[in-house]
């Protein structure tokens, strides 16, 4: 571990991902790989309770590494049957929105894996609550086989529109291995940056 990584303790690291595995098997074996990194490190996992897809397989491989899973779902979801039974803590909640603030509220910072809409809507808005002040936690992407390249992107022309600063833009970080974006996370620090931009910085 290195010398600098005290910036940002980080106990417990909540993970973004999807519930199908996706067509490409570099998905799985990140999902595998940042499972047993977090182990490695001593870092609880956080995630959104299921056994299938993606959660499934990064749930596992903590488990397996013999490391520690909460897993946090709704009611819903449970009843169809898609939720984990093997986990060291698991949560069920009565709604989506309550799932998420439970993930934020116990985690040191945040991963997305790839995944659909819902891993989207789930990384933008701890990364809005980080750019808002509304918590200081750090906000990643392990960005697997390019499938994140196009979004860093879109985020580069929000830049260049007028839409988003610099400083903010530079919140998300991004790693391609999950030793890179851990360490990202632990030594990532908050900006201070107005986040309107005045007609003269457009």
């Amino acid at each position: 571990m290195n010398a600098n990584r005290t910036a940002n303790r980080l106990n417990r690291v909540t993970v973004f991902c999807g519930s199908n595995p996706g067509t490409d098997p570099a998905f799985a074996d990140a999902a595998r790989a940042l499972g047993a990194e977090l182990v490695a490190q001593d870092i609880g996992l956080i995630y959104g309770g299921g056994k299938v897809g993606l959660m499934g397989i990064l749930a596992d491989a903590v488990l397996d590494a013999g490391g520690t899973v909460t897993g946090i779902i709704p009611q819903d979801l449970w009843d169809k049957e898609v939720g984990h039974r093997g986990l060291s803590e698991l949560l069920v909640v009565s709604s989506m929105h309550e799932r998420k603030l439970a993930m934020a509220d116990r985690a040191d910072g945040f991963i997305a894996l790839p995944g659909g809409v819902g891993t989207f809507e789930e990384l933008f808005e701890v990364l809005t609550w980080t750019q808002l002040g509304i918590h200081d936690k750090p906000v990643g992407v392990l960005d697997v086989a390019g499938f994140y390249t196009p979004l860093l992107a879109f985020l580069d022309s929000a830049v260049a529109a007028g839409f988003l600063r610099d400083g903010h833009r530079d919140i998300l970080q991004v790693g391609s291995d999950p030793q890179e974006i851990l360490d990202r996370l632990a030594t990532w620090q908050p900006v201070t940056v107005e986040k309107w931009l005045t007609k003269a910085q457009r």
